[in-house]
């Protein structure tokens, strides 16, 4: 199905202590590429009514990526992994045949005071040969991304490939998310520089 012309607006969604907004899956339209489900969590306060505490839950035949521009959230899983993500980072987890991990506040953030939390968290399919591999978690240091300026837009290769760049987030299917900022109004051109399908998240601010 095309993505001409469709906007989608995010709705509500509880995952335990937090209402994040989903923008896909959505009923006319369940994935963008290999990307099956993106949630936003939107400007959240993390404080001592309020802190982060999914528990243990499993993954398996996808991978999930996280990102963050504010705040923080300490990651384990069943593979042995033990990370915090800070903002420009990327934890990336690949279920393959199965993972079990959790989310939490770190401790460090656990002392009464508010932190905000805000960023995006991201399943992705694993083709069909990839379903059963291995699990295992990567994280990416913001300072890794490919990051470059063009025509006063800022850009970060968050995953995968385009404009002739590669991210070292190990993906397994071709894909690209990338960050674009600008102060003013900008123009921007996707055209021989991204491939396959796009979709767009306006996170603050307004395009054209």
């Amino acid at each position: 199905m095309s993505n001409a012309g469709l906007i989608i607006e995010e709705r509500s969604r509880d995952i335990g202590d937090f209402l994040v907004g989903g923008l896909i899956p959505f009923r006319k339209k369940r994935m963008v590429g290999p990307f099956s489900f993106i949630d936003h969590m939107e400007h959240a306060d993390v404080s001592l009514d309020n802190y982060m505490e999914v528990g243990q839950h499993p993954y398996i035949g996808l991978s999930t990526l996280t990102y963050l521009f504010e705040g923080s959230i300490m990651h384990r899983n069943s593979t042995g992994a033990i990370k915090q993500t800070l903002p420009g980072n990327v934890g990336w987890m690949t279920g393959g045949n199965g993972v079990v991990h959790t989310e939490r506040t770190p401790a460090q953030m656990r002392d009464g005071e508010t932190y905000p939390l805000h960023g995006f968290q991201i399943w992705v399919a694993l083709p069909k040969d990839k379903e059963e591999i291995e699990p295992h978690f990567s994280h990416t240091e913001k300072s890794e991304h490919p990051s470059w300026v063009e025509k006063d837009v800022e850009y970060t290769l968050i995953a995968g490939k385009g404009y002739g760049k590669e991210s070292p987030v190990p993906v397994y299917s071709e894909l690209f998310m990338l960050q674009l900022l600008s102060k003013s109004k900008s123009t921007f051109s996707v055209n021989d520089n991204l491939k396959d399908e796009i979709g767009i998240c306006a996170v603050e601010g307004f395009i054209e």
